[in-house]
Parts: C-alpha cells; structure tokens; sequence
C-alpha cells in the first residue's frame, strides 16, 4: 500500500483534481462542506487520506491522532454517511492512477484499511458528540491593530470553553466561510470566559488577511475544539523551561507564562523561564511592554532577537539560531513554536548545540486539520506534502 500511495502521489496537482472532481460529480451535495475557493484546499483531504490509510500497519501508533481527527472533523458538518462517499472517491483515484498496477488484492487492501480508518474517526465522533458541542460560536469583542502586520483579538465564546494554556482551537470567521484556520489563545483561561488571538497578516493568507484588515466587533465566530499537548504544562509543573517563539508564534508560550505567574502570585513559587522572542524588525516586537513588565518576577528572563535589522544594539540573527547558543546543560524544558521554517531551523539548531530531543517540545500539524502531539524527533514528512508542517501562529494554515 506504501508503494502504491508513492506512485499515484508522483502525479502531483492532478491527483487532488481527479478526487474532487469524483467526489463533487458523484455527491454535488458535498461541495456545501468545502470552501468556495478550494485553491487553498489543494491536497489536504486526498493527501492526508492516502498518507494515513497506506500506513494502516502503524495503526496504534497514530490511534489517538485518527481519534483526534474525526472529533474534528464535527466542526465541518461531517456524518457517518459522508465518509463512504469520501472512501468510493479515494478508490477511484487510486484505481485511475494506477491502472494496471490497481490489483484485487490491492483494491481490497485499501478498501479494508479505509473501512477501518473511517470507523475509528467515526466512533470518535459520536463520542465526542455526547459531551461537546461541534463548535462555539464566539462574539468579537475588540480588534486591536498592535503593529503593521498583527492585531490581537478579544473573543468572548456563548459556551464555557474550557481548555489549557498552550492549546489551539480552529476558528471560522463570518468573511471567509468554511476556512478554518488554527490559533493558539494568548491567555490562560479567565473567570468571564474571554479569548485572547494574536493575528499575523501573512501574504496571500485568506483568514489573516481578513481578520487584520475586516473582522469587526460585534461580529460572531465559530471555535473548534481546543487540541494539542506538547505545549501545555501540568499545573505547579517546576521544570525549568527555555521558550523560543518567532513572530505570534508567542502566542501559547505567552499563556503557558500567564498560567505560571498565576501560580508564582499564589505561592511564590514558580519554574525559572527564559524566553527568546524573535522578529524581524524591532517594531514587530508587539508584546514587548508587557514582557518587560514580567521580568520583574524572580522567575522570568526574555530576550529579544531581531533578523532583518543590522542597526538593532541587541541580540541579532535567527532566534533559533541565539536560543541554541543559549541552550542550557540543565535539563530546562524547551518550547518552540512559529513558522514552519522557523521551527525546523530552531529544532535543528537545537538538536546540534546537544539538547536531547525529549526535551524539545513543538506542536506538529498534520495538513491544515489536526494538530498531532508527539515526542520530537528530526522533522518528518506529514500530510499534504510539507515536511514537518508546525503550528503557525495566527497564519494561514
């Protein structure tokens, strides 16, 4: 089935056009679940799909993330129903590619792997259904322009969401239906319930794009539900912790920061944090007052990095690349999080200054759907043709 999966893949663009083209010709009743535009869908269903059920002999391993994936996919509308229309779909794909090679006894293999794949997803479903709702709608408070490129969003949910500093939700906003996009809240969880976002307008990104430039109070939002671990933290957890973000990719490490002051204020008592922010320019350093502001607790140090600015008297360079020469021998917890290439850059720059891949943490994104927790390892090829796709902080995913 590997084999298989590598050769239809080898045919690019036209493998997703083939599978959409079945699927909306055969079901036309489906084309409502996707986006209008579905330039940004590419091959995220068909190369997630494939990737997954041709690995099915690995199955306990990816379990919790095939659980994960069809908890999620209740945000989209998604029933029983839909995935035997997906799986037809998926076996017509493959049998086009492969034609002669499209054996009997490979067309049963696959058709068995994505029976069983979709009835894990399923039943995750229906679980989740009894104890969540498939979204939260969320009104827009504020919307506050911090920089050129980043605002930062007030989000008030109509339902308590509950969920961990660190984690990230999915959200929908009114000007780009059926684009879900991941962001991670800035805040620790608050008694009235209150979201925090950090936004980046990234070039060409439909979601960011329109919340920095047109989301407006008083405009209603859709949350999926939180998910991701490897940037969260057990309450009262001392490990020390060396944080890396780049850009809003602070975003969650400034949660998990709230969640530690909150316990540091109760107990005097708090894990020693050094956090290495980086931007490009000293202006896009939007946190930097309250950061500042933190570093008057015994507990906390932060470090600011610029890239682009050779005038800038500070610490310069990659922040992957200053945080690794700042690596510490004692055993401190690393979290990285921001842009892809910034995350695989910082991991490996931190893997070759000798810090144990167990104690680097990162968030890991299979396609643009669900974020996969793992230990960390050397980036790996994940779903939609990215290698080591991360957790991109308020962009287009």
């Amino acid at each position: 089935m590997k084999d298989s999966w590598a050769l239809v893949a080898k045919s690019g663009d036209e493998v997703p056009l083939h599978f959409y083209s079945h699927l909306f010709l055969s079901h036309p009743e489906l084309r409502t679940l996707f986006p209008t535009s579905m330039s940004a869908q590419r091959d995220k269903l068909v190369g997630a799909l494939g990737r997954i059920v041709s690995n099915v002999d690995q199955v306990d391993e990816v379990l919790p993330f095939i659980e994960q994936l069809g908890r999620d996919h209740r945000r989209f509308s998604v029933i029983a129903e839909h995935y035997s229309a997906v799986g037809a779909s998926l076996l017509a794909t493959l049998q086009h590619f492969l034609g002669p090679a499209w054996t009997v006894q490979l067309a049963e293999d696959w058709a068995g792997a994505y029976g069983l794949i979709a009835k894990v997803m399923v039943q995750a479903a229906e679980e989740a259904a009894d104890r969540t709702p498939a979204w939260w709608e969320a009104e827009v408070v504020s919307v506050e322009r911090r920089t050129l490129d980043v605002s930062v969003v007030q989000l008030l949910p109509r339902q308590p969401l509950v969920y961990r500093p660190g984690q990230s939700v999915a959200m929908e906003i009114p000007q780009r239906p059926r684009l879900w996009r991941y962001f991670s809240p800035a805040n620790a969880p608050r008694e009235d319930g209150s979201v925090e976002l950090h936004v980046q307008l990234i070039d060409g990104g439909q979601v960011s794009s329109a919340v920095v430039r047109s989301l407006m109070p008083g405009q209603v939002v859709r949350l999926g539900a939180p998910v991701g671990q490897a940037l969260t933290r057990a309450a009262e957890d001392q490990r020390d912790l060396q944080m890396i973000a780049g850009g809003t990719g602070l975003a969650p490490l400034r949660a998990v920061l709230e969640q530690i002051d909150r316990e540091w204020e109760a107990t005097r008592v708090a894990p020693n944090v050094h956090l290495f922010h980086g931007a490009r320019m000293p202006w896009s350093l939007y946190e930097r007052n309250l950061l500042g502001q933190l570093t008057a607790r015994p507990w906390f140090d932060y470090s600011e990095v610029i890239s682009d600015d050779p005038s800038y008297p500070g610490l310069r360079g990659a922040v992957g690349s200053v945080a690794a020469k700042h690596a510490s021998a004692d055993g401190r917890l690393v979290m990285v999080c921001g842009s892809a290439g910034m995350v695989r850059h910082t991991v490996a720059q931190l893997t070759a200054a000798g810090v144990p891949a167990e104690r680097i943490r990162r968030e890991e994104f299979a396609g643009d759907t669900t974020p996969v927790s793992r230990p960390i390892e050397p980036p790996l090829d994940s779903t939609g043709g990215r290698s080591g796709q991360q957790l991109v902080q308020g962009g287009d995913r």
